[in-house]
């Protein structure tokens, strides 16, 4: 699926989206992740990595 030469091991943050739906929160990277827009992630060995969201008590806000 990697076009990269070597090809991109798993979660190498060099990989792209080769496919976007934004309107359904996810994206195919080229190393076959699926990242979703609340930070989980989908691996291609069946890895789920949960969302790694901040807690809402610790969000910065403008002043």
């Amino acid at each position: 699926m990697c076009a990269h030469r070597p090809s991109c091991p798993a979660t190498d943050a060099r990989a792209h989206a080769v496919a976007a739906h934004p309107e359904q929160g996810w994206k195919l990277l080229c190393d076959g992740t699926i990242v979703f827009d609340d930070t989980g992630e989908l691996r291609p060995d069946g890895l789920v990595v949960a969302p790694h969201r901040v807690p809402d008590g610790h969000l910065a806000t403008a002043a």
